[in-house]
């Protein structure tokens, strides 16, 4: 049961408080009390003992590594997918902390005060020093040896199609070519090439929405996703929506703003959307009482379905459109990037639920909003802006295209205590420090990561 395991495991990292602390920075969410009123304010230090030391490398990476040595010699399909699975994890790891134990983690006793690799070591390889790029070729190159045994029912997921998890590789190539493409954009050339060479689009690569990773959750007590765990059945005074969020999507008359969120029958401040109704947001970092619990916007059921049971949103049909979109701006590989940018907002609203006639109505009212324009420095922040609307649930990845580009262009929360900047990266936790710190480097949390840099 070791696949399961690392897979729902992944979802709850990326939905539970790494999430929510991104969906903070950039602006989805707000924090109106405890823990998500602080953090807010970017007051992080101390925190995500848990999820660095019980979610991630003790859960989520030394069980991929578990499954890998049981399966990597008789029955490699699932060897392949957990390797597919470690990288995300590492890379979601290593985006979030910056330089982080990796070629000397997961080697229990043998190795009990790893090294820290640099994070550049991380993607593009180095002495001793295995390349994401290439733990993925190397998962991928499992799915196609024949193997004793496959998943069936034990694959959450996919149910055992090793077709669609070989498009995860895909995609998960396509996602960290984007993740290095400002620093390092030879290799994202080369890397967004080797998927395209693969089928046209990046049809390789995950290109339905029907396709997503995305990890199921149901609504049965201690299954639901970790959103409405958190949001609804244990914190739900704790957070609402951000007022920049829903202001944003106000000016774009966004269709999917009522499928994101809940409207409120009455507010002193609403966000007036009259085709929609009224959405009230909480400005984030404000020491301000929010409003009652009746008046407050809240993820809706496309983050929390009607009790808990929406999925985790991991890796999308829309990433796709909207990766291989910038890089044919600024990489000019194959592609026509307006094509593709309009395909990533279709795809986007479509997994809303949104009707093909009202997405139609929105191109045709809003084509200044749908179309790419000006130099390739504004249409990077078109499909960038789109992108984080987009990313709704899943504050990791936006949090990732923020720090990489700077856009959207956004405000530090008010009444920020530690830096005057949205947070950067997150500092390394309290049980590290204590257990590795003659390793760990010195950080704060204003410190750009790798390829953040430029």
């Amino acid at each position: 049961m070791q696949l399961p395991t690392i897979t729902i495991g992944t979802g709850f990292v990326v939905g539970n408080t790494l999430g929510r602390d991104a969906d903070l920075f950039i602006q989805h969410y707000a924090g109106i009390a405890n823990q998500p009123q602080t953090e807010d304010k970017y007051v992080i230090n101390g925190n995500y003992d848990n999820e660095w030391e019980n979610d991630l490398y003790t859960y989520n990476l030394n069980g991929s590594q578990t499954l890998i040595a049981s399966t990597q010699a008789t029955s490699p399909a699932y060897a392949g997918i957990a390797k597919l699975i470690k990288a995300y994890n590492f890379a979601l790891t290593t985006d979030l902390w910056g330089d982080v134990p990796y070629s000397q983690a997961l080697q229990g006793l043998t190795t009990i005060h790893p090294t820290f690799d640099k994070q550049q070591d991380i993607y593009e390889g180095a002495t001793g020093v295995q390349s994401l790029f290439d733990l993925v070729r190397e998962g991928l190159a499992d799915l196609d040896k024949p193997s004793a045994l496959t998943p069936g029912t034990d694959d959450v997921v996919y149910k055992g199609d090793l077709t669609k998890w070989k498009k995860v590789g895909n995609m998960l190539l396509l996602k960290f070519a984007n993740t290095v493409s400002v620093k390092d954009p030879a290799l994202a050339t080369k890397v967004i090439n080797e998927v395209l060479a693969k089928g046209a689009a990046g049809s390789a690569a995950i290109s339905a929405n029907a396709d997503d990773f995305e990890v199921p959750f149901g609504t049965a007590v201690g299954n639901t996703n970790p959103y409405y765990s958190y949001n609804v059945t244990n914190r739900p005074d704790d957070q609402m929506a951000s007022t920049r969020f829903l202001d944003s999507l106000a000016a774009f008359k966004d269709p999917r703003l009522p499928k994101f969120f809940t409207t409120t029958p009455s507010s002193p401040a609403p966000t007036e959307v009259t085709t929609f109704g009224k959405f009230t947001g909480f400005e984030n970092g404000s020491n301000v009482t929010p409003p009652v619990r009746a008046n407050r916007s809240v993820y809706g059921g496309y983050v929390l379905g009607t009790g808990g049971e929406t999925p985790i949103r991991i890796l999308t049909n829309f990433q796709r459109a909207f990766i291989l979109a910038e890089a044919a701006v600024k990489l000019k590989t194959a592609g026509d990037a307006n094509a593709l940018y309009q395909e990533g907002i279709r795809l986007s609203m479509e997994k809303t639920g949104l009707s093909d006639t009202d997405i139609d109505a929105y191109f045709t009212a809003n084509p200044a909003i749908v179309t790419l324009s000006g130099s390739d420095e504004h249409k990077v922040s078109q499909i960038i802006r789109q992108k984080w609307t987009a990313w709704v649930g899943n504050g990791y990845e936006a949090y990732n295209d923020y720090r990489r580009t700077g856009y959207p262009k956004l405000q530090p929360a008010l009444n920020v205590s530690v830096t005057p900047n949205i947070p950067q990266r997150l500092l390394y936790p309290p049980s590290e420090v204590a257990g590795n710190g003659d390793n760990i480097p010195k950080a704060v949390i204003t410190d750009r990561v790798w390829w953040a840099s430029k």
